[in-house]
């Protein structure tokens, strides 16, 4: 395939907001001067390290490492390929891209053929529910309170009954029978190809920045053999162990609120977001899962800083009340308070908005209860607390529930309504549950194993915390980071004369050395050019420099303290001048030829301090 040119490739790297690009899937908030911050996307992190500056480009991670431009980041996100990237940001912003041979760009191959065919599938089964044959689809839908502006909303289709319908509407807009397969489209029967949705209600399902990657589909007809729910088998663009449906409606209103709602189905979501309770998502085909909460702190902002809430609904019936088991075993990876709703009647949020209107499922929402109160309860049912025996035996089930109640001032109240609910004494209770924070303090200290060594002979990766904590270190350090980051609005005669400077530490030199390299710094990526020639091992120095927290409120503090932070270098080279001339003078005889001209040279030296220190 013939190269972008690159003029296009800068193009569109420069109309693109790498902010925008990484607050799809990452909750951003302000850092500073020019800097957000969230929770890195490589790594599981309770705390945000990972850090994206617009102004210059780029993102890096101060925990795992991790960094690079918005090319990088869409192809490590989503496994594309660099044409693909620059492609689906051209795209993005309606940019034509042009090949070096002058010709315009051809069909794009791989996983973005993926993501086309599932927005074309997508299209075309909405564009199916207004058929005669989708009477039953409507009728299902508004049947369950959903009428044709919600379907409308949420992308809701129909696939018709026949074998080969969506096949040939898709190989008639040039798809292969081996692309709808691979996308989860068709299915390979003994006869041959045939669509894998028929007779059934399909809502789509988009990853977090909206594109449909899959679709789950509801049986309508009694003849119909198969699954009550199917969804997208696993494809290179569908994993259902990560896919959450309605997040792309409700990732805004998530990250803003702090707040997500985990439901159990399709409808329910919809019922939810019509409700008014726009955080509400579903797993897709799949019970939520650690994968699942991954995926979720990042878009709410769940850090240790943060107050959250992540609000699950169950059936009270057994299956639900399984689920809820399950969840409460993943609820510690969680920074937010973790809750449960069960709403009265065993009803789902959709069968509440039917029946008692959308009042009540915002209602069911507000009235939840704490998890660890709600797993409590399941607990005790399992005993007979009107005998000593089956007392003890529900303490010790429960005990480890209150025990492990992250905020501890709730801790002792818990403590009280376990005793309560038991029947028995505060001082029978609460040792209890402090043997079993004690067990379990004691089983986490034996999970921590210490960390290996590094090899004999790996390079130490230098960074901002690794450099000596000296003043000259300090100024060296602080001047190359207003440089990076805001070295396009600085006067360039005044960066130029500070950067002729060598620096006292190797690593901050180094990076010196690779700003100095790049002639024009008013040309937007000059900064992540830069960053990106640093020699090893000090590269990963400069990421850090270009994307850490400079010690400033506003853009225009920045600009002036990096000044001034250059002025500082220059000045700190003339007294080091002045020094050794100083000494110098010592050793001449005073009125020697020799001692004149140190005389006038510190007289020189005196002059060009004053005009610094006055600038």
């Amino acid at each position: 395939m013939a190269r972008i040119r690159q003029a296009d490739v800068d193009e569109v790297k420069s109309r693109t907001n790498i902010g925008d690009i990484v607050g799809e899937r990452v909750a951003l908030k302000s850092a500073g001067v020019g800097s957000l911050k969230g929770l890195c996307p490589f790594h599981d992190e309770r705390s945000p390290s990972f850090h994206v500056r617009p102004q210059v480009g780029y993102y890096h991670c101060f925990g795992c490492g991790e960094s690079g431009d918005v090319y990088s980041f869409l192809r490590a996100m989503d496994h594309l390929s660099f044409t693909e990237a620059v492609e689906r940001l051209a795209g993005r912003i309606g940019y034509q891209l042009h090949y070096e041979d002058g010709q315009a760009a051809p069909e794009t191959s791989g996983r973005t053929r993926l993501y086309q065919a599932n927005s074309a599938a997508a299209e075309w089964f909405r564009s199916q529910l207004s058929t005669p044959e989708a009477d039953a689809g409507r009728r299902f839908l508004g049947e369950r309170g959903f009428d044709a502006g919600a379907a409308a909303h949420f992308g809701v289709g129909y696939a018709p009954k026949g074998w080969n319908a969506l096949r040939d509407a898709m190989r008639a807009q040039g798809y292969t029978d081996e692309e709808l397969a691979t996308a989860g489209l068709v299915s390979q029967g003994q006869r041959g190809v045939y669509d894998r949705f028929r007779g059934r209600v399909v809502w789509p399902i988009r990853d977090v920045t909206g594109q449909t990657i899959g679709f789950g589909a509801r049986r309508l007809y009694e003849d119909d053999q198969g699954p009550k729910y199917l969804n997208t088998p696993e494809t290179p663009i569908y994993k259902k162990a990560q896919v959450l449906y309605g997040l792309d409606l409700a990732k805004r209103d998530i990250s803003r609120q702090h707040r997500v709602v985990v439901v159990e189905g399709y409808t329910d979501v919809m019922a939810c977001h019509l409700a008014g309770v726009t955080t509400a998502i579903a797993s897709c085909g799949t019970a939520f899962g650690s994968d699942h909460i991954t995926v979720l702190r990042r878009v709410m902002g769940d850090d240790d800083s943060a107050a959250g809430e992540v609000i699950f609904t169950f059936d009270p019936d057994a299956a639900g009340q399984k689920a809820a088991l399950r969840a409460f075993g993943d609820e510690k990876r969680f920074a937010a308070q973790t809750y449960v709703a069960v709403a009265p009647d065993g009803l789902d949020p959709c069968d509440l908005r039917l029946n008692r209107g959308d009042g009540a499922v915002r209602s069911l929402i507000e009235t939840k209860a704490p998890m660890f109160e709600f797993v409590m309860d399941q607990r005790l049912s399992g005993f007979d607390l009107a005998t000593v025996e089956g007392r003890v035996g529900a303490l010790r089930s429960a005990a480890p529930i209150v025990a492990d109640i992250r905020d501890s001032a709730l801790r002792p109240g818990y403590t009280r309504v376990l005793a309560r609910k038991l029947g028995m004494d505060l001082s029978e209770v609460a040792p209890a549950i402090e043997r079993a924070a004690r067990a379990a303090r004691a089983a986490r200290s034996g999970e921590t194993a210490p960390a290996a060594p590094a090899p004999t002979g790996e390079t130490t990766r230098v960074t901002i915390t690794s450099l000596p904590r000296t003043a000259d270190a300090a100024i060296e350090r602080d001047a190359l980071m207003g440089i990076l980051q805001y070295g396009h609005l600085l006067d360039a005669a005044e960066v130029d004369a500070a950067l002729a400077l060598p620096m006292s530490h190797p690593a901050l030199d180094a990076v010196r050395q690779a700003i100095v390299a790049q002639a024009d710094r008013s040309r937007i990526g000059w900064a992540s050019t830069a960053v990106e020639s640093a020699r090893e091992p000090f590269r990963s120095l400069a990421v850090e420099l270009l994307t850490a927290d400079f010690p400033a409120l506003t853009e225009a503090e920045a600009t002036a303290s990096t000044l001034s932070l250059c002025r500082r270098l220059r000045v700190r080279a003339v007294d080091r001048e002045k020094s050794e001339l100083l000494g110098a003078i010592q050793r001449v005889p005073a009125d020697s030829e020799e001692g004149r001209t140190v005389r006038v040279a510190l007289r020189e030296l005196d002059a060009r301090r004053r005009a610094l220190s006055d600038e």
